[in-house]
């Protein structure tokens, strides 16, 4: 006969209490874990981990550009407390992925759905990327003193940097900006002595060193840069090469054609979170916020960063994809064809570029619906009055094109028109925000107060080309006719004579 303890109700209670407390330490101990492994999650709003297929991963850098995005999604996870979910049913979390070759691994292992790219340097990735068939869906935003070159006491324009030491990161914005300081300054990178790092993080190391005499860094590197070295200062930033560096987002085509509905809801919270953050700067507040909580960031740091972006809107998604007529200013095609052709002169694209039609795709833009003033786009800077101090003003940069005018004459004709738009039209779209001086120059025969009439009036028949058919605002000009007296070379030879009868295109900024 078996015999045993018959366990009384307030044990059995005692036993089950036990076992509940034993299960609530278990889950309290490894709630991380499960978390991290069943659900994405924030402010307990939580996903299952089988839902999370549905959410948009989107690849990001530590930039102030990406807000827009990041501040209506009330953060970088994904969450039911984002607008993206509350106002369209999307699920957005934004990977920060720093390292580069990381986030082009993560795009190709589906690890991430939005790959964060400029259209200047993306032009080198597209061989390695063909295959995937990438699309250029929208652009989040154009550097605005995000990028610089900083320099050392003694170099006060580009042509200062011949034969010095400049460091800066290949096949990036850095080395995208560089090329197009040097081409307004009228050198090649043949001209530098190029000091090649991995990013602009170690470009800026190395200036700080005194390693080199110039580097092309990230803010707000350049402020740390010339607080570190004495004398030294910003020689340019994108402040006025304000069209040059575009962010811009690519995805594979077939992840667009399976996703067509959930991205274009996706870009249009994108544009209107933009156009808050442009207009209100509680908005701008709240973004930086968001920000620093995400990229473990000081809350300044942030909203500097995101002060020197133009977050783009639908209106500026408009004309960068070429759909307003009426724009008369750079667009992506522009820049990835410009970068293209300077990239494979450089060496870094073997064989062809694909066609910027069968990579920028502008489906979302044109479906769009967004009106109103918060989604126009930027309009034109406006520039002060010309003072005496103005002009006289040192540039920033010289760029020396030979037109050769018929004698005594001040008129353009169709060759002349066409050197202006080959050797200068693209660098005076690019620095929108740089107010431009043309001089006009002559050699010394004949009267003098007549070559100084003359050289004035070619000067402004330059600028009038410009203005009338080009539509450039005609406060940004600055027309100065020097006659014969700022010769380049010697008036006792044709040579010397043809040298000096020149037109310059000077950059200064604002």
């Amino acid at each position: 006969m078996k015999t045993g303890l018959k366990l009384t109700g307030f044990a059995k209670f005692l036993i089950v209490l036990a076992i509940v407390s034993v299960v609530g330490f278990v889950l309290y101990k490894f709630k991380d874990k499960i978390l991290q492994e069943g659900a994405i999650s924030e402010n307990n709003n939580l996903f299952k981990k089988e839902d999370s297929k549905d959410v948009i991963r989107v690849g990001v850098v530590t930039w102030g550009g990406y807000a827009g995005g990041q501040y209506f999604n009330e953060g970088f996870a994904a969450s039911k407390s984002s607008r993206f979910y509350k106002d369209y049913g999307l699920m957005v979390e934004f990977k920060v992925i720093d390292d580069f070759q990381a986030s082009r691994n993560a795009f190709k292992a589906d690890e991430i759905d939005l790959m964060w790219a400029t259209i200047d340097a993306f032009t080198t990735e597209m061989e390695g990327l063909k295959s995937y068939e990438p699309q250029v869906i929208f652009q989040s935003d154009w550097s605005r003193g995000g990028d610089a070159i900083v320099v050392v006491r003694g170099i006060n324009q580009v042509s200062d940097l011949k034969g010095k030491k400049v460091a800066f990161a290949e096949m990036t914005p850095s080395h995208t900006f560089l090329l197009w300081m040097l081409d307004a300054g009228g050198l090649t990178i043949k001209d530098i002595e190029p000091v090649i790092v991995s990013s602009a993080i170690d470009a800026a190391d190395n200036f700080k060193k005194g390693l080199v005499d110039a580097a092309v860094v990230w803010s707000p590197d350049d402020d740390d840069c010339v607080n570190t070295v004495t004398g030294s200062k910003v020689l340019q930033n994108t402040k006025d090469a304000s069209h040059i560096i575009a962010d811009v987002f690519v995805v594979k085509k077939s992840y667009l054609e399976a996703n067509k509905e959930k991205l274009k809801k996706f870009y249009e919270g994108w544009m209107i979170g933009a156009s808050e953050i442009n207009s209100s700067e509680t908005s701008k507040a709240k973004a930086a916020k968001i920000l620093a909580e995400g990229l473990n960031m000081p809350e300044d740091y942030c909203k500097k960063a995101i002060e020197n972006v133009r977050l783009c809107t639908q209106g500026d998604n408009q004309n960068f994809y070429g759909l307003n007529t009426s724009y008369a200013g750079v667009t992506g095609e522009q820049i990835y064809n410009k970068m293209s052709t300077k990239y494979a002169q450089a060496g870094y694209i073997t064989g062809s570029t694909p066609s910027w039609r069968l990579v920028g795709n502008s489906s979302l833009i044109s479906s769009s619906s967004l009106s109103g003033e918060g989604h126009l786009a930027e309009g034109e800077k406006e520039f002060s009055d010309v003072t005496e101090e103005v002009k006289n003003q040192e540039a920033i940069s010289t760029k020396q094109v030979t037109i050769q005018f018929a004698s005594g004459s001040s008129t353009l004709d169709d060759n002349m028109k066409t050197i202006i738009d080959l050797q200068f039209l693209d660098i005076a779209k690019s620095f929108a925000n740089a107010r431009i001086r043309i001089e006009g120059n002559t050699d010394n025969q004949g009267d003098r107060a007549s070559n100084v009439a003359l050289s004035q009036k070619r000067a402004q028949a330059v600028a009038d080309y410009l203005i009338n058919e080009h539509s450039f605002k005609a406060t940004r000009f600055i027309i100065v006719g020097n006659g014969p007296d700022k010769p380049v070379s010697d008036n006792t030879s044709e040579d010397g004579r043809a040298k000096n009868r020149r037109t310059e295109f000077q950059l200064l900024s604002e």
